[in-house]
């Protein structure tokens, strides 16, 4: 029932490797399966003895018995189920829950282009909400059709050695109610992929909303959202009611196949009885077959929403491990100096966008020696931020190369670069956990003094006191400032070699900023640093200024030479900012 989308087989059986369960699970979901199968086969049995017996004058004693028997087989078949059911969805979970995580790390490596092109929103529906739909179909899968698959063949076989005219028609009528659906599913599945993409349409446009919710307020913008929420609300209501068409339609005409089939199979064992060559217990025995029959298939449609999402849902998924990286690895990844301030040079760097013919960056070069600091002075869009994120190894330069510590960093391995290479923004990301794991970003915690004396060192001692867990308390509601200043607690925990700043003061109080202008001081001591920062006061401790405009370095040279340069434009800026020179 499975079918992946063609041209990704590699990332196809990719996924089914992660869904396959261990040797020992294997085995203890297949005796689960075949105890689950083989139990309801019995039953009719049962029920053909009693039925005889009772017409050939049986007595009640033996005829309570035979009874017992079927309902004792019959409390054991649903047992079995029960257990099927469990194991199953235990496998399902461990399986996904792998599929999450190969998913996760997939994505979280993917270049800024991808994540600039898809809302936080969307890819946690193509993250979670697709492996949650995998997880229901191995469920099901399990339950209905691996299980329903063994219960029709082991029917038809019984029926066979019963009478092989009515195991002929048995079998053709499997096959076609078998090959009706299988055109029926074909037909289903893009339904259900639409729908499932305007569902993540419609997250990622709350997610990006909810964000926003201040601005939409303070600028009046909720009428628009409102109205926009609803286009994208109605366009979702069209792609589910189609679905829900194409599988109502389903539902329908199996149950007319369903109950033509019965009525034939009744026919023939009347036709047979009639002949001698049956008795009545026989009869109602092909009778409970021919409802044992129409189970599964009727299982098999209940499900088919979750087999169209589950379809849908490894389809995008494959699309989402299709995805390349357009920073290269390198083949033999070179590791940075572990210790001291790295230098950095920039030789001819250029940038441009991927299908984008406007040129970013031009002809950009500089050189800081190991411990010098460079302030980035120009206009909004001047390109300073994009500098940045190539010396963070976020882009690639188009032309030229970006070097730290005299190696090209398309030449070093992201384990080292990242240990190597820190930035504190503006916008500064904390996560619902302890303040513990906000400054180690989850990785193993160094001891509680070392995190401490961090945290005094940027200025939050006072603050950490006041926590009711200290480095354990979960964190709500810390101020812009308080923030910014456990981004700078974690820098130095990271202890780089060279630091990029982006107007990492930029949105704080006048006292709020010279607290973390000290911070910059002590994060940038013994380190080689980058500022971007339009407040001119923060740029006093860096040795060099480079001044961009329209992606190009007009002004470059050591910062106490052009502050004292009555022509420069830093000096300029200088005195336009009110800062002395």
């Amino acid at each position: 029932m499975i079918s992946f989308r063609p041209g990704t087989p590699s990332h196809d059986l990719s996924v089914l490797r992660l869904l396959r369960p261990g040797p020992r699970q294997a085995a203890a979901l297949a005796a689960a399966i075949i105890a689950a199968t083989a139990l309801p086969l019995a039953a009719p049995q049962i029920t053909r003895r009693f039925v005889d017996d009772a017409i050939g004058g049986a007595g009640t004693d033996h005829l309570t018995v035979v009874a017992a028997g079927y309902l004792a087989l019959a409390v054991a078949g649903q047992a079995a189920r029960m257990v099927t059911a469990w194991l199953a969805g235990r496998l399902a979970w461990d399986g996904t829950n792998r599929l999450r995580e190969r998913l996760t790390e997939h994505a979280l490596g993917l270049d800024m282009d991808y994540h600039g092109r898809h809302t936080p929103g969307e890819m946690i529906e193509r993250v979670d909400g697709d492996v949650v739909a995998v997880a229901d179909f191995v469920v099901a899968f399990l339950l209905d059709v691996v299980a329903s698959a063994l219960l029709l063949a082991g029917v038809v076989v019984i029926v066979f050695g019963v009478d092989w005219r009515i195991g002929c028609a048995l079998l053709a009528y499997c096959l076609l109610v078998g090959f009706g659906m299988v055109r029926a599913q074909r037909l289903a599945v893009p339904s259900a992929a639409r729908s499932r993409a305007a569902s993540a349409t419609l997250f990622g446009n709350l997610e990006e909303r909810l964000a926003g919710v201040e601005d939409l307020r303070a600028n009046g913008a909720g009428a628009h959202t409102v109205r926009r929420f609803h286009q994208i609300s109605a366009a979702l209501y069209r792609a589910e009611v189609k679905d829900a068409r194409v599988g109502t339609s389903l539902l329908a005409g199996t149950s007319v196949a369903f109950a033509a089939g019965t009525a034939i199979m009744l026919a023939l064992a009347a036709w047979t009885l009639q002949s001698g060559a049956l008795t009545v217990g026989t009869v109602v025995l092909l009778f409970q077959y021919t409802l044992m029959v129409r189970t599964p298939f009727e299982r098999l449609i209940d499900q088919i929403r979750q087999y169209q999402a589950a379809l849908a849902g490894l389809a995008r998924i494959g699309d989402l491990l299709a995805e390349r990286r357009t920073l290269p690895a390198p083949a033999r990844p070179a590791v940075l100096p572990a210790t001291g301030p790295l230098g950095l040079r920039l030789d001819g760097v250029g940038f441009t966008y991927p299908g984008d013919d406007e040129q970013v960056l031009s002809g950009i070069s500089l050189t800081l020696a190991p411990g010098e600091k460079l302030g980035l002075v120009g206009r909004t869009g001047s390109g300073k931020t994009t500098l940045a994120r190539l010396v963070l190894r976020l882009q690639d330069p188009s032309e030229g190369a970006v070097r730290v510590g005299g190696l090209d960093l398309r030449e070093v391995g992201p384990a080292s670069l990242r240990e190597r290479i820190g930035v504190v923004t503006q916008d500064v990301r904390l996560f619902s956990a302890s303040l513990r794991d906000n400054l180690t970003l989850f990785r193993p915690s160094p001891d509680d003094e070392r995190l401490r004396e961090i945290l005094v060192g940027v200025g939050l001692g006072d603050w950490l006191d006041g926590l009711p867990d200290g480095l354990d308390t979960e964190i709500r509601g810390v101020s812009a400032g308080q923030a910014q200043l456990i981004a700078f607690a974690r820098a130095f925990l990271a202890d780089p070699g060279l630091v990029v700043l982006d107007e990492a003061s930029s949105r704080l109080d006048p006292a709020t900023e010279r607290r973390i202008e000290r911070s910059v001081a002590r994060l940038l001591d013994g380190r080689t640093g980058v500022i971007i920062a339009h407040r001119l006061s923060s740029l006093s401790r860096v040795d060099k200024i480079a001044v961009l405009d329209h992606g190009k370095i007009i002004e470059y040279g050591r910062r106490a030479d052009l502050a004292a340069d009555p022509h420069s434009r830093f000096g300029r800026l200088l005195d336009l900012a009110g800062v002395s020179r």
